[in-house]
């Protein structure tokens, strides 16, 4: 009796993990494509926060959201990702 509870806590352990490791895996995936993006907004809002011009940042910020959307619309195959050490 005792060494089945050890072993559903193991379980649930083991479940608990592999649960985190798929979070990991897809905030990856999607700081992959709107890192940048996220990354020039933030750079705009410091320079207006500055006093300064963040048109450039902003402009940035922008060509990096299109540059995401335009990723994440195109459909995807296991043919994609053969020899990807190029890119």
């Amino acid at each position: 009796m005792k060494t089945m509870r050890h072993s559903q806590r193991g379980q649930g352990m083991t479940e608990y993990i592999i649960i985190v490791a798929m979070i990991a895996i897809a905030a990856i995936a999607v700081y992959q494509y709107f890192g940048q993006t996220v990354r020039n907004q933030t750079a705009a809002i410091a320079q207006e926060l500055s006093g300064n011009d963040g048109t450039t940042a902003k402009s940035n910020a922008q060509t990096s959201a299109t540059a995401a959307q335009t990723a994440g619309n195109t459909k995807n195959t296991l043919d994609d990702y053969v020899n990807q050490k190029s890119k």
